[in-house]
C-alpha cells in the first residue's frame, strides 16, 4: 500500500484531534501550514509519544506525501519530527491520501487539512470544542480566509440539477442569482455558525464515529466533489454538518491541482458526473454530459478563432489542449 506506513495503530483515546494532510511538492507552504500548527494552543503528540507544545487539546498531525521531489521529507524529518510521516512511492491523490491518512489517525476527531492553509489563533481547539458541545453535528468546517483577507465560499447547501448546468460551467455568468446564492448559503454571515448541508475539504472536521459509520472518502473521486459525497452520505446517516464561522484558517487555494492543469479540469467534471449521477440518476448525468461536450466544444471554437486573429495564440493553444483532453475523458465515459 505504501513504501512506510506501518500497520494500523489502535485508537489512543488521549487524542482528541488527528491532523490529516496530502502533500504534493508544496514543501515551502506545507512548512508554513505545520509551523502556523505548532504555533497553536494545542498539545501535539510526537510519534515517540511525547507531549510537546502548549496546554490544549491533544492533537497528531499526519503528512501523506505523494512522492514528492523537493525535498518534503527530508524537511519533515529535519524540522517537524512531532509530525508522523507516510511516504509514497507514487503520486496516491487527494482521495486516497487522505484515505490513507485516515485509517492511521487516532483521534476522537479527524481534520482534513490541505498543505497550502495556515491556522489562524485558536481555531484547532475551537473546532474540537464545538463538536464536543455539539454531539448531533458530525462535520464541521471553519471560516476560511484569501490571502488578502476576504472571506473564501466553502459552506454550500446541495447542488439541484439545474445547479449542475450553470456553476463552473460558461453559463454562471447567466444563472439566476438565486440559484447560485442558495447554493453558495450567501444569505449566511461568514462569521457566524449554522448548519449548512457541506462544507469544503480544505479544512474540514469530522468525528471519528462518523468516519467509523459511513467509511471514509470515495476514491471514486480523484479530487473535486469528495468532501460534497462524505457530507452527504453522513447526514443521510442522520448526522449534521455546521459551518463555524469564528474559527478562522487561510487557504493560498490551488497549489498542487496548478502543477496538473489538464488533470484538474478532467477530474473537476469526471467527479461532477459521478455526483449527479449517484444522487440524481443516470439519464441527468447523461444530459449533464452531453452538454460538457457541447460546452467545451464551443469553448475550443472560441479559443480557435481567437488564435487565428493572433490574440496570445500560446495561451489559446493551451487552452484547446486541455479542453481536447477533457472532451476524449468525457466521451470515455
Amino acid at each position: 500500500m505504501t513504501e512506510h506506513s506501518p500497520a494500523a495503530p489502535a485508537a489512543i483515546p488521549a487524542i482528541d484531534l488527528s491532523i490529516l494532510i496530502v502533500s504534493w511538492n508544496v514543501r515551502d507552504l506545507l512548512a508554513a501550514c505545520l509551523e502556523s500548527i505548532a504555533a497553536s494552543p494545542v498539545t501535539r503528540i510526537a510519534p515517540s509519544g511525547d507531549a510537546l507544545g502548549a496546554d490544549g487539546p491533544c492533537i497528531e498531525v499526519i503528512v501523506v506525501d505523494s512522492a514528492s521531489t523537493d525535498g518534503t521529507p527530508a524537511l519533515i524529518a529535519g524540522r517537524f519530527p512531532w509530525v508522523r510521516l507516510f511516504a509514497q512511492g507514487e503520486n496516491v491523490g487527494f482521495t486516497r491520501g487522505n484515505n490513507l491518512a485516515l485509517a492511521q489517525a487516532r483521534g476522537r476527531h479527524l481534520l482534513l487539512l490541505n498543505p497550502d492553509t495556515v491556522v489562524h489563533d485558536d481555531a484547532l481547539p475551537a473546532l474540537v470544542a464545538y463538536l464536543d458541545a455539539h454531539p448531533e453535528v458530525g462535520i464541521a468546517g471553519p471560516r476560511v480566509l484569501s490571502t488578502d483577507g476576504t472571506t473564501q465560499s466553502t459552506r454550500r447547501r446541495f447542488p439541484t440539477p439545474l445547479t449542475a448546468f450553470f456553476e463552473s460551467t460558461w453559463l454562471q455568468g447567466y444563472a439566476p442569482r438565486r440559484l447560485l446564492d442558495r447554493f453558495y448559503a450567501a444569505d449566511l454571515p461568514d462569521d457566524g455558525v449554522f448548519e449548512v448541508d457541506w462544507v469544503q475539504g480544505c479544512a474540514l472536521i469530522a468525528r471519528r464515529t462518523v468516519y467509523e459509520q459511513i467509511g471514509g472518502l470515495d476514491e471514486g473521486y480523484v479530487m473535486f466533489s469528495e468532501e460534497l459525497d462524505w457530507c452527504r452520505r453522513a447526514k443521510e446517516a442522520g448526522w449534521r454538518v455546521a459551518y463555524v464561522g469564528t474559527a478562522r484558517i487561510t487557504h493560498y487555494g490551488g497549489q498542487s491541482t496548478a502543477q496538473v492543469e489538464t488533470r484538474k479540469h478532467i477530474h473537476f467534471q469526471q467527479s461532477k458526473l459521478r455526483y449527479f449521477r449517484t444522487y440524481h440518476g443516470r439519464a441527468l448525468a447523461l444530459a449533464l454530459r452531453l452538454f460538457l461536450l457541447v460546452s467545451y466544444g464551443l469553448q475550443i471554437a472560441l479559443e480557435g478563432a481567437k488564435t487565428a486573429l493572433g490574440h496570445k495564440r500560446a495561451l489559446r493553444r493551451a487552452r484547446i489542449r486541455t479542453y481536447w483532453a477533457v472532451i476524449r475523458a468525457l466521451a470515455r465515459e
